[in-house]
């Protein structure tokens, strides 16, 4: 036994020298000390780093050092959890968010890592399932990027946040220095001031240009520059006797700069844009060294003025007035538009074709090509140019794909692009954009109390212009607070999509602000803030009581239905139905008002029946508003009713009167269908839930009661078929213009022609205005 015991000894120390000679003849990657629990330093294997542009010191494209080469990680299955190990490799306590597609620009060398699944509690990313080290199958348009948590792991003493470049900047801001320009927001004209290593500091103007401008403007959300009065800014050491007010008037201006001028503080100098940049820290710039007190002799800060789009530009002036006229002309010419974004600024892209409105593609969808679109649109450069339908899936067809803009292009459509084949992309590829927008100050004028999360409450608005101290607070008033002035809400407050907007808030009594301040608001859905809605002038309130008050619950993401147009189209017919089959149809008021003075049970009625399959494209499932609670049931039919008009249907003359109507309750929502990769969700059976999932559709036969409109009264001749979805807005949708259907269709007393569905917005206004005026079909020859 003890020969055995001494065998193993001889063996293990031999084992042990092998390691520790290997260990020292094998190079080490640069420095490494990620904690381990007792304070051990483990032999150096894996070292991170954030690159790329633009960012802030806490995100960025993730990179790591392995065998002794810098590559990134592919963002192919990319996860939050993945972020949270990947900060904690950092430095940082943990991930805020992550970004794909080469968000902050392409990387270079290998790709290490693809496919990686953490679970988010990994002391290595090492831990974490993945195709193995070097084994990819993407490309660095796929590289991703971590958000970290601002806030650093105690006692990690050696960060591994290693810069690509240690000259990055942040942020760029306009500071206004003359004292009487205290003009209402957007700040258009100032100095250019970037963070750098969190200070604000100044730009030297020498050779500064439009291009540089044209950044900087791009960067704040304004869609072009325009020339700088310089002179104006210039310090000036005494007015002329020449006209003595006017001068002294101007030289108080000027020299309100010269008092400012000790304060200033020059970093940067020699910036050289191309105009097409997306961010300043993309543009060729030097930085001072050492002692900048010197720094830009006989130069001034740069000055930048400019453009603001039609949507920011200021409203009271007859010039603005003027502008905006001359923009809603160009709009009804205008080749592109977003949709389904929570915010002004963002959204799926789409451009106009033969008077059709589709999407585009994301393959090689990037920065310089979405900021194309915002600048055409009236924005600024792009924040994000998103991949994945990301703003939810558009419908038609998708009309650009591999779209590679230089960036000075007025248009989308001129740049360079191929036209899409079935075959090569789908509506789960539609591109979208975030857009840098003018900051308005808008958030700052409400807020909630009382929620859960910062993303519920009653909502409170400001009163005033004063400071924050000298703002009085107040409720809103109840009544008729629905979804649509929920959304506007939401968006004011920067946190998406309405859930819900209630009118009663008990439940969320936390606030000492109890006066009615606002009443009777009434929104379309489009306004930036609550102030831009119809209210009444004088607060007028049924109920005063704080527990009447205004609330919302806001989402980030949301549903988005959408009305299968062609198969209405396909399956419409006329039917001759007795009326002894129409009892359970009555008593849910499915048929015309004519039809209570019918001899039942004899006679008939005449109904245009059709199916109706309506899509879930949006982000979040559509789910009724109403729990199961209060849901009613129906007898006669033997289901629940979950909401009670989920549908309109009518027929309208060309001019838009109403002739016949019929309605629709959610006999039951739920999903009949679903993409391949998408699992059923929802099944009205047994009183089972009820909803669209994200991906699937609820089919409405047209053999079904209540699947129709009663005609029976209908003269013949030329009319307008409309369905209209979720009509009164009950359940919160990211896009609600896409909710109606029309169809033309001629009555000849005994058949019907229906032909030209399309959902309502799919069409330019030149088309639609074309399709109101159809005079009629001559024959049955439809074309």
């Amino acid at each position: 036994m003890g020969r055995h015991w001494a065998l193993l000894g001889l063996l293990w120390g031999a084992w042990l020298w092998a390691g520790l000679a290997a260990q020292r003849s094998t190079p080490s990657p640069p420095r490494q000390t990620t904690p381990t629990p007792g304070g051990a330093t483990p032999a150096p294997k894996l070292q991170f780093r954030l690159a790329g542009y633009p960012r802030k010191h806490n995100e960025g494209r993730i990179e790591v050092f392995y065998r002794q080469e810098w590559g990134t990680i592919c963002d192919d299955d990319f996860s939050l959890a993945n972020a949270e190990v990947l900060c904690r490799h950092l430095g940082f306590t943990g991930a805020t968010g992550w970004a794909h597609s080469a968000k902050y620009g392409k990387g270079v060398g290998r790709i290490w890592l693809d496919n990686l699944n953490c679970g988010g509690s990994e002391k290595s990313v090492a831990d974490c399932p993945s195709r193995g080290w070097g084994n990819s199958d993407c490309s660095h348009e796929e590289d991703a990027g971590v958000i970290c948590k601002d806030e650093r792991i105690a006692g990690f003493v050696d960060s591994n946040v290693i810069e690509t470049e240690q000259n990055q900047l942040e942020e760029v801001r306009l500071r206004t220095v003359v004292s009487h320009a205290k003009r209402p927001l957007p700040v258009a004209e100032g100095i250019v001031e970037v963070r750098h290593r969190n200070a604000w500091a100044q730009i030297c103007d020498e050779n500064w240009s439009s291009r540089n401008s044209r950044v900087v403007c791009g960067m704040l959300g304004f869609p072009a520059e325009k020339k700088v009065n310089r002179n104006f800014y210039k310090r000036v050491s005494k007015p002329q006797p020449r006209d003595r007010r006017r001068e002294a008037w101007k030289g108080t201006k000027r020299l309100s700069l010269e008092r400012q001028q000790n304060q200033l503080n020059f970093r940067l100098h020699s910036v050289a844009c191309t105009g097409n940049e997306v961010h300043l820290s993309l543009c060729s710039f030097e930085f001072y060294k050492g002692n900048n007190t010197g720094a830009c002799k006989g130069g001034m800060p740069a000055i930048v003025s400019c453009v603001p789009g039609p949507l920011f530009a200021a409203g009271s002036n007859p010039q603005a007035k003027k502008k905006r006229r001359q923009q809603q002309q160009n709009d009804r010419q205008q080749c592109v538009r977003l949709k389904a974004g929570a915010k002004p600024g963002e959204g799926r892209v789409e451009v106009l074709k033969n008077g059709e409105w589709g999407t585009v593609c994301d393959d090689r969808w990037n920065l310089i090509s979405a900021s194309v679109v915002c600048r055409e649109l009236g924005f600024g450069s792009a924040k994000e140019a998103l991949t994945g339908a990301r703003m939810g899936q558009g419908f038609g067809e998708i009309y650009m794909n591999e779209v590679q803009c230089l960036g000075s292009e007025k248009s989308l459509w001129s740049c360079p692009h191929k036209n899409i084949t079935q075959e090569g992309c789908k509506h789960s590829e539609d591109a979208a954009v975030r857009c840098n927008i003018p900051y308005m100050g808008y958030e700052t004028m409400i807020r909630l109390s009382g929620g859960r999360s910062r993303f519920e409450g009653r909502v409170e608005v400001a009163l005033g212009n004063g400071g924050l101290g000298t703002r009085r607070w107040g409720l809103i008033c109840g009544d008729n607070w629905g979804t649509l002035e929920a959304m506007v809400a939401c968006r004011q407050l920067g946190l998406g999509y309405a859930n819900h907007g209630l009118q009663e808030t008990w439940y969320w009594d936390a606030s000492n602000v109890t006066e009615m301040v606002l009443s009777g608001v009434k929104c379309a859905g489009h306004e930036m803030a609550l102030s831009q809605c119809q209210h009444h002038t004088t607060v007028t309130c049924r109920k005063t009581n704080t527990r009447f008050a205004a609330g919302v619950i806001c989402s980030e993401t949301a549903s988005d239905l959408l009305l299968h147009a062609p198969l209405v189209q396909e399956t419409a017919y006329i039917e001759d139905r007795p009326l002894h089959m129409l009892y359970c149809a009555a008593e849910e008021n499915c048929l015309s008002s004519s039809a209570r003075n019918a001899t039942w049970p004899y006679g008939y009625r005449r109904l245009l029946r059709f199916s109706s399959q309506i899509h879930n494209n949006g982000r979040a499932d559509f789910r009724p508003k109403a729990g199961r609670h209060s849901w009613v049931w129906h007898e006669c039919h033997g289901h629940y009713h979950s909401m009670d008009i989920f549908t309109h249907y009518d027929l309208l003359t060309p001019n838009g009167t109403k002739v016949a109507e019929g309605h629709k309750a959610s006999f039951c929502l739920e999903d009949t269908e679903c993409d391949e990769d998408v699992a059923k969700r929802y099944e009205c059976a047994n009183f089972g839930e009820q909803g669209i999932t994200v991906g699937c559709w609820d089919l409405y036969r047209h053999d079904i009661d209540c699947q129709w409109i009663d005609i029976t009264d209908v003269k013949a001749g030329n009319y307008i078929l409309q369905v209209v979805i979720n009509p009164r807005y009950e359940v919160a949708e990211s896009d609600f213009t896409n909710n109606a259907m029309k169809c033309n269709c001629k009555y000849d007393g005994h058949r019907i022609w229906i032909h030209n569905c399309h959902i309502g917005d799919a069409l330019s206004e030149e088309a639609n205005r074309r399709f109101e005026q159809y005079p009629g079909q001559l024959n049955n020859q439809i074309a």
